[in-house]
């Protein structure tokens, strides 16, 4: 059954630094109820592919299944890997993957998670004794976990103890209903017993004896209704996703703004209240980050597959939504949003269209031709707020979209769109525009027009050098671009109109986020006149024409004092005094500044500070993390920091270190020094250096680094050899003889540092 912690288990095992250590080749594929084969094959290639950062095999997108299958088990033929099916209902599942993956005899394993025995017993039928039935907690675990997720110090009060036993045995020892309760009581008042007794109450009588499925449901259900009214609809969202979508945070509040979920609070932006709505189911423990940044802030997230299944019936019940699977999907009348998964509607489906608020699409990159996105089309979406095409195979801007004048929300990003038409001002109600990874470079004049638009995406990344970095190209914008009087986030235009465009900025006073690229020294006058201007900026991204170009910011006095996140990339005459004034600054990238002078001792002391990344930054031989500096700093990455000879950390710098990178410094030949002081050190990872260094971190090396860094659970050295990375883990050798240990492949793992 769901909610016994069978994926979350696992999931543990497959992050575990041992496990990625043991498996060059893994892949994590979620099955769910509903699947098409050829997608989850699809899915295996992709992932296996990108971990020596391979192309995908020309033409997989058109391969069937029995092509997908042979391209599989031909590359896995000789290796050790580690493949997660996740969530499979259907032995027809298992044996779609079953002829894939070869007995190789090398070490390989699978790991399937099911609710149904039968899968089980089916996948491990030659080894019955690897099925391993997970049964619910014990009355002493269900009650640590219920005091860990509720009360502070872990401790229950006494006059609580009873109630919260009641509730407790109502969970049946499952661990989602657990979690899942212990947020609902979070939010009531610990100090009286009465409102814990009407959430006891609310979950009512009459669940058939040891139903934990029924009584999960009844928990998760109680969970829902006890959300504040703002909340609900927030949550139903959800189940416009496909199962096992990794949803973008930013994604996901922008949509919930264009649906009108979010109502403004004084002195808050909007995507702040929508922030705060996200906040507060993630504490209620009904949604789950997926991924997050170095700095903290949640990329994507998720729903329990349980709780999902729950709001999919919810949000049918209440007309919320219609999931289109499968052509010919019969849409009720009364239904206002259609989400569709993997199809396009026909013609005869396009009458039933005239109601929708909100049309969103998923995977339907697999269509061969463009005419079923236009069959969206008919004139009869009038409508529509919500727009999303995303990765949809559209070449050319749909025409017809002009015509939805109360369009709010319109997304075509991973599209190969190219142009914009200037007929776009007709949508006075346009909040966000999303090109991101659309293939347009300039926007018409009457994008200005557009008034009410708070949110402008025009940007890809393109790997075009030799070194695989990838570059950013952004958008010429129209002149008078300063009459977007409520744009919040800009990026990224290019800075080819000079100064116009640098004074223009200035106008954009609720501005939080901007991007600029293709900078020239002779702009930097006017562009710190203008940033001035942005008090409420929190991220600013710069970025010169080229590398030697020099980025002027020397003419900033006053930068905005909200400032978080900070990316410069240019060279610089000398550092810019005003960034150790920054004292919200979390984030700070420089590139390409080549310095005389160690930069660090002007950002030491910065208060909140937690990720640091230095590319071409520094010319000298030597830097120094000085004792009391960097305090919160969790992510440290240097890269090519050619003249640099010796890197030393004295007790008490970077207290709270957990990872850190160095790339291509090809002159430094020894681990930090005083790198042992770094005790919470989770990673360190060497890209393309030195072998003098590398060897330094052989157990049995002589005069060597090794017991310097024995205290760090992960140790990589990485070169790029042929095509692949080459990746040797200090750990596996740890874990051999001494005497006849070596630096041995391991697995790549995707490097985002230098993005």
């Amino acid at each position: 059954m769901g909610g016994l912690g069978k994926s979350t288990l696992v999931k543990k095992v497959y992050d575990d630094s041992d496990v990625k250590k043991h498996f060059k080749f893994r892949a994590w594929i979620t099955v769910s109820q509903s699947f098409k084969r050829e997608d989850l094959l699809k899915d295996m290639i992709q992932q296996l592919f990108r971990v020596h950062r391979k192309p995908d095999p020309k033409g997989v997108d058109s391969m069937n299944y029995n092509k997908l299958r042979s391209v599989i088990h031909e590359f896995l033929r000789q290796k050790k890997y580690l493949i997660v099916l996740d969530d499979v209902w259907h032995t027809s599942a298992w044996r779609a993957f079953q002829h894939a993956l070869p007995n190789n005899i090398c070490g390989s394993r699978i790991l399937v998670t099911t609710r149904n025995t039968e899968v089980a017993s089916t996948s491990c039928m030659d080894s019955p004794d690897k099925v391993y039935p997970l049964n619910p907690l014990s009355q002493e675990e269900s009650w640590t976990l219920f005091c860990k997720k509720i009360f502070q110090d872990n401790l229950c009060p006494p006059h609580l103890k009873n109630i919260s036993e009641t509730i407790l045995g109502r969970c049946e020892g499952l661990p989602l209903a657990i979690v899942a309760i212990s947020g609902v009581l979070a939010t009531k008042d610990k100090s009286k017993t009465d409102e814990w007794e009407m959430v006891h109450l609310s979950l009512g009588a009459g669940l058939e004896e040891n139903d934990m499925l029924m009584s999960a449901r009844k928990i998760l259900s109680l969970s829902y209704n006890d959300l504040p009214y703002y909340l609900k609809s927030c949550l139903l969202y959800f189940s416009i996703f496909p199962v096992g979508n990794r949803i973008k945070r930013m994604r996901l509040i922008r949509l919930w703004i264009a649906e009108g979920f979010v109502k403004g609070k004084e002195g808050m932006t909007v995507e702040e209240v929508a922030q705060d709505y996200l906040n507060e189911l993630m504490k209620r423990s009904l949604v789950q980050v997926v991924r997050a940044t170095s700095d903290g802030r949640v990329k994507t997230c998720r729903v329990h597959d349980l709780l999902r299944e729950i709001m999919i019936t919810k949000a049918k019940d209440q007309d919320f939504v219609a999931i289109a699977k499968e052509e010919g999907t019969i849409w009720p009348e009364k239904v206002r949003r259609v989400s569709m998964h993997n199809v396009m509607p026909s013609k005869q489906q396009r009458h039933v269209a005239s109601r929708f608020r909100s049309l969103l699409t998923f995977w339907v990159a697999d269509c061969s031709y463009e005419s079923p996105v236009h069959n969206l089309f008919s004139g009869r979406l009038r409508l529509l707020h919500v727009l999303d095409l995303e990765g949809a195979p559209l070449k050319e801007f749909p025409n017809e979209v002009v015509s939805l004048f109360l369009l709010k929300y319109l997304s075509l990003r991973n599209t190969r769109v190219s142009f914009i038409p200037s007929s776009i001002s007709k949508l006075k109600n346009l909040e966000t525009l999303d090109l991101k990874h659309a293939q347009v470079s300039v926007l018409p004049a009457e994008i200005r027009k557009l008034r009410k638009l708070c949110y402008l995406l025009v940007y890809r990344y393109e790997i075009d050098s030799d070194d695989r970095i990838p570059t950013k190209y952004g958008f010429k914008a129209p002149a008078h671009i300063g009459g977007l009087q409520s744009i919040q986030k800009l990026c990224f235009v290019e800075a080819h109109q000079g100064r116009n465009l640098m004074l223009e900025l200035g106008r954009l006073k609720q501005l939080r986020r901007l991007g600029i690229v293709k900078l020239k020294k002779k702009h930097g006058k006017a562009l710190c006149s203008s940033i001035e201007r942005l008090t409420n900026l929190r991220a600013l991204s710069l970025t010169s024409i080229t590398e030697s170009e020099i980025i002027d910011l020397d003419y900033l006095a006053s930068p905005p004092q909200f400032l978080q996140r900070l990316y410069l990339a240019g060279r610089m005459e000398k550092f810019p005094d005003w960034i150790s004034s920054l004292d919200s600054l979390v984030k700070l990238v420089l590139k390409w500044s080549k310095l005389s002078e160690d930069p660090l001792l002007s950002l030491q002391y910065l208060p909140n500070l937690v990720h640091l990344e230095f590319v071409q930054v520094y010319n000298g031989e030597i830097l120094c993390f000085q004792a009391k500096g960097f305090q919160r700093l969790k992510f440290l990455g240097l890269n090519k920091l050619d003249r640099l000879r010796i890197i030393i950390v004295e007790r008490g710098a970077m207290p709270s270190l957990e990872k850190m990178i160095v790339q291509s410094c090809k002159s430094l030949r020894r681990v930090p020094s005083g790198i042992e002081h770094l005790s919470t050190l989770k990673v360190l990872e060497f890209f393309n250096m030195p072998k003098e260094l590398v060897m330094t971190l052989h157990p049995n090396g002589e005069d060597g680094d090794y017991l310097k860094v024995a205290h760090v659970p992960d140790v990589y050295s990485t070169y790029w050899n042929n095509g692949n990375w080459d990746i040797f883990s200090l750990l596996s050798a740890k874990l051999e003889d001494k005497h006849s240990a070596q630096l041995s492949p391991t697995l790549y793992k995707r490097n985002y540092t230098w993005k």
